[in-house]
Order: C-alpha cells, then sequence, then structure tokens
C-alpha cells in the first residue's frame, strides 16, 4: 500500500533547527514540497495526516536513534523496548531523560552523559553502567567500510551526538502516540504495517540515505557547506528524473537549484529532503527497507530504515 503521506524530519534539540520534507499521494504520483519547519510536535501527526487526499497512512521517519542497545536492554529486567516504552519516565524511570551531570549520578535508569563538557571522558559511562564501548552500540550501529557510523545513543557531547535528540524525540513524539502508531521494525515488517496502521514511525539516517539516492563520496563534499550542497544538487534531479510516479513542485525545484539556501538551516533542509527521497525508494519498493530478521532487531535495537545489514 502506497502511503497517502510520506515525511521525513531532519531532529534536533533546537526546535527551530527541525526541518521536514513531505510528499503527497495524489492519482498514483507523489508530489514532492519545499522543506518546511516541523512546528509544533504536539500536532504534528494530526497536521500531516490532514494533508491526505487518498485513503493510505501516513509513514513518518525521524533522525534520532528508535531503539536501545540489547546488551544494556537486558539490565534493565524488562522484556522489550515497547515495554520499555511504557514504563520509561514514570516512578523508578523517573529520570531516565534527565542527563547525568557528574559521573557519580550515571545509573542504568540514569544512562545519558554528559551535561555539559569538562573533566568528562566516554570511559566514565563504560564503568558506570559495567558495559564496553561495543555493548553501547546497536547492531546497524556498527562500523562498516564505506558507510557513516551512527553516534552512540547515551553519550551527549559531540557535533553529531544523537542522545539529546533522541530524549527530546521520544518524549515529543514516541510517547505521546504509542499506543497509536506502528512502530518499525518492532511490530512488523514495513509492508505489512501499512496495511495494519494509519501512521507508521520508521528511525532515518540521513548519512545512509546519500548513498541509497547514488549521491557520490567523491570528490569530497559537505552538507554544512552552501557550495557543497550545489555541487550535488544533479544527483537530486537525476534521482527525480528517475522516478516517472514523483513530481517536485516549483518550491522544492528551486530550493534543489539554490543549494536550500546559504543560511545556517540549509543543511537541514538538505537532509530532510534526501531523507524523504530514501523512503519514497523503500515505500515505493525499489529498495529493501534492510532490517535484518533478528530477535535482537525487533524485540530491543531497533534499524535505521533502508541500510544494509552485514
Amino acid at each position: 500500500m502506497l502511503p497517502s503521506v510520506i515525511a521525513h524530519c531532519d531532529w534536533s534539540i533546537d526546535a527551530r533547527k527541525r526541518w521536514m520534507a513531505v510528499a503527497v499521494h495524489r492519482a498514483g504520483r507523489l508530489e514532492l514540497s519545499a522543506p518546511e519547519p516541523v512546528g509544533d510536535t504536539s500536532t504534528l501527526i494530526e497536521r500531516l495526516q490532514a494533508r491526505a487526499v487518498s485513503g493510505g497512512p501516513l509513514l513518518l521517519g525521524f533522525d534520532f536513534p528508535i531503539g536501545l542497545p540489547q546488551a544494556y536492554a537486558r539490565k534493565t529486567g524488562l522484556v522489550s523496548f515497547r515495554g520499555f516504552l511504557d514504563v520509561v519516565g514514570t516512578d523508578g524511570w523517573a529520570d531516565w531523560f534527565c542527563v547525568a551531570t557528574a559521573a557519580e549520578d550515571i545509573t542504568l535508569r540514569r544512562p545519558f552523559y554528559p551535561a555539559r563538557p569538562g573533566g568528562t571522558r566516554r570511559s566514565q559511562l563504560f564503568e558506570a553502567l559495567a558495559l564496553a564501548p561495543a555493548d553501547l552500540l546497536r547492531l546497524c550501529e556498527q562500523p562498516a567500510p564505506g558507510r557513516q557510523t551512527p553516534a552512540m545513543l547515551f553519550w551527549t557531547l559531540g557535533g553529531n551526538q544523537v542522545g539529546k535528540a533522541a530524549i527530546t524525540g521520544w518524549r515529543e513524539v514516541i510517547l505521546p502516540h504509542r499506543y497509536r502508531i506502528g512502530l518499525w521494525p518492532f511490530d512488523g515488517r514495513l509492508v505489512d504495517l501499512l496495511q495494519r496502521h494509519a501512521v507508521v514511525v520508521t528511525e532515518t539516517y540521513p548519512g545512509d540515505a546519500y548513498g541509497q539516492i547514488g549521491i557520490a563520496r567523491r570528490p569530497v563534499w559537505s552538507k554544512r557547506s552552501h557550495w557543497g550542497r550545489l555541487s550535488v544538487a544533479g544527483y537530486l534531479r537525476q534521482w527525480l528524473a528517475a522516478h516517472e510516479r514523483v513530481t517536485a513542485n516549483a518550491a522544492l525545484a528551486a530550493s534543489i537549484e539554490a543549494g536550500f539556501g546559504a543560511d545556517a538551516a540549509g543543511e537541514d533542509r538538505f537532509d530532510c529532503t534526501v531523507g524523504l527521497m530514501a523512503m519514497i525508494d523503500i515505500a515505493l519498493g525499489l529498495r529493501g527497507e534492510g532490517a535484518p530478521p533478528n530477535d535482537r532487531v525487533t524485540t530491543w535495537e531497533g534499524w535505521i530504515l533502508g541500510r544494509s545489514a552485514l
């Protein structure tokens, strides 16, 4: 079933840097619009559903981790990520979203660290949780030749850290809607979820999406550079030209030609658009979902949509 609406959100702890790209299914075609701010997350799902023209579901991708490393998760005494969502933030798990300010504050139920830089080391996190560095990487985050490695969930420093983004994403989107959404891959294959649920949520990673839609790594370019985004605009045009069932509106075409703008949010507009294109390929059946049939993946860790399994 082709979704009525496909949307990809490039996430950030700063609401001003949250951008999304949206495709609407009309008469057998997907119409892509220019990137726009995500806006109020409490109404995001309802606003996207209101755009539906056909009777299909909403497929919604987020650029933050959805899942827990299995080695850590098993120490919680819980049985699944779905079960974890029912208790996190309540009673004995009330401090889980509070980032530890000092190494002695790190516990199994308060694993994010550190709240601020200065005298902090990753080894303090590993020692407090009694886990090795590799134990805090999910299977989909393991290093592999030729592809970017996502950041570790619980470490909250660095330019590509994802911990605080995950905290805001889980609190603002996943938890409030956990009973009404199909959560991929925990609840099943994407093709099945789209037939059973009105809303299906997936984890994405723009660093993977570049390769998925054919953007070359050489010559070296950077999404953070306006020149870099301009230099790969041809790949986005090629992707659009190769998809007969996909149409970009004039505003998106202009945004691609302009390198998504020269301001600081240009990289966010670029990432949400590329991520949407990769999601569309999977929705159209042109690329596989990626998640391996592995209990570790479907019970606890989740997967990055479209990432090939090793």
